[in-house]
């Protein structure tokens, strides 16, 4: 009899289930019919993106996928996506709920994951102080072409030898991004520095882990950590103790802003100037501590895979990488270190930049938004909480955009007829409308005054003759290339 009960609940969930997730011609098709409860999450391979592409291929440039209970629409093609973030970012501006912002203990404080006034007073200040130290005497430049230096000596050190270069540009760029947060870079060696690192580093490669957990939560408390959430917990948890021992051990007594040289610094004059006036403000020490934590994980790791990209491309491309160096040698010379002044000179170089962060797309489905109310969006009705997903790959390796090639790395596609730098509106790596990415200036920055060092001093050779690693990925936070070796040849 029991049985017999447990087939009959069964059966009316299973019917009810068929019902209430029938096709809704109101939304972008399905793929696939959906499971019960997790939705098409189990039908998601770790690598997804083959899968989005054969799903453009069979429902077109908006369809529905359910993971878990959420509905969650993807957006392919640079029109569509445009259409959405850019020309009706007053609805599809907001950011869902996700794991790893739960983790902080502080979830909607900062830029990246608060939305309304929060995320517009955050963004808008943190901008504000990232320009500023842009302008002038540059600090950002400066703090940069510091790092590059004992970088460029790191490489040199290895003489020659086969080496994975990961490490050292990731300790480089969280270096850039540490000197502008606090004012302070370390050294290789140091081991709290070691620490944050190795924390950073375990955090994005989890990412894909818990996309589970982002949609179904309470998997976080099944015993064990088959999906790493506990693990995510305890390194983002690490981290923001981390970063808040820092804000207290630099936080200054200050009135006078000609003395900011740190990002803590210039936060804390702005909330005290706020505060002061009697104005209200969501500027706090949380807030600023999650600001920290957001440009520490996103502008150590987008840079440093991009680096690591872009050396990989030029072992299957010497030519393009000699191409390089004689532009770098005829406009600036070998005698100085590149400057960010010279950025305009070396329009080959930007192109190659260019083409790196296009071809790699290091973050193919963008950041996740959220409509803020229900919507229509091509004759489709989307609800309010709907998460969008824009597909960056549909964009930036989309052929009627960049040629039949577009699989290929040419770096001359971003140059004219007239020898100068062409950057098609499509050209969106950092994401776009309100929502692009906080740190791309400083990205930017980092790529080219790096790179510019190493090309002007060092060939980039296979780890030996004929054996060039293959143009292969891991999936997590960011696509990154699998582990390779690479001789690094001083031309000095």
């Amino acid at each position: 009899m029991e049985l017999t009960t447990i087939l009959v609940a069964i059966a009316v969930f299973l019917i009810v289930f068929a019902w209430f997730r029938r096709p809704n011609p109101r939304l972008p098709p399905c793929p696939k019919s959906p499971l019960p409860v997790v939705g098409h999450l189990f039908y998601m391979s770790r690598d997804a993106r083959p899968q989005f592409k054969g799903f453009r291929k069979r429902c077109g440039d908006m369809y529905s996928l359910y993971l878990g209970d959420a509905l969650v629409v993807v957006l392919n093609g640079y029109e569509l996506i445009k259409e959405a973030l850019v020309k009706r970012a007053d609805v599809f501006s907001d950011r869902p709920p996700f794991f790893i912002d739960m983790a902080t203990g502080i979830p909607g404080k900062g830029v990246v994951f608060s939305n309304g006034h929060t995320w517009k007073e955050q963004r808008s200040v943190s901008l504000s102080i990232l320009r500023a130290f842009g302008m002038g005497k540059n600090l950002l430049a400066e703090r940069i072409q510091e790092e590059a230096g004992f970088l460029m000596n790191h490489l040199a050190s290895h003489k020659g030898e086969p080496i994975d270069t990961r490490i050292m540009t990731n300790i480089s760029t969280s270096n850039v991004i540490c000197s502008i947060l606090i004012g302070h870079r370390f050294e290789y060696h140091d081991k709290d520095f070691q620490d944050l690192m190795y924390r950073m580093g375990c955090l994005v490669s989890d990412q894909q882990m818990v996309s589970l957990v982002n949609f179904i939560p309470w998997l976080r408390h099944i015993p064990g950590d088959f999906f790493q959430a506990k693990r995510i917990t305890a390194n983002v948890q690490a981290l923001m103790q981390m970063l808040n021992k820092f804000i207290v051990e630099k936080r200054r007594h200050i009135e006078d802003s000609n003395e900011v040289c740190n990002l803590i610094d210039a936060y804390t004059i702005e909330k005290n100037k706020k505060i002061q006036s009697g104005m209200p403000t969501s500027l706090d020490d949380e807030s600023l501590m999650k600001i920290m934590f957001e440009l520490f994980i996103a502008g150590t790791e987008t840079t440093s895979t991009t680096i690591y990209w872009c050396l990989l491309y030029m072992l299957h491309n010497p030519n393009v990488q000699e191409k390089v160096h004689q532009e770098i040698k005829e406009k600036i010379g070998t005698n100085r270190a590149p400057t960010i002044q010279d950025k305009t000179q070396l329009v080959y170089l930007n192109a190659v930049i260019k083409e790196t962060q296009r071809l790699g797309s290091i973050v193919p489905l963008g950041v996740t938004h959220m409509c803020s109310e229900e919507v229509t969006l091509r004759g489709y009705t989307l609800p309010k909480g709907t998460y969008i997903l824009p597909s960056l790959d549909s964009v930036l390796h989309e052929k009627a955009t960049w040629g039949e090639d577009a699989s290929s790395f040419r770096p001359e596609r971003f140059i004219d007829g007239d020898g100068k730098l062409l950057v098609p509106e499509e050209f969106i790596p950092f994401g776009t409308g309100r929502r692009v990415c906080l740190g791309e200036a400083i990205a930017k920055m980092e790529l080219f005054l790096f790179l510019a060092h190493m090309f002007q001093r060092f060939e980039f050779l296979p780890p030996a003759p004929g054996e060039v690693p293959p143009i292969k990925y891991e999936v997590g936070g960011v696509l990154a290339p699998k582990p390779y070796k690479i001789r690094i040849v001083d031309r000095k």
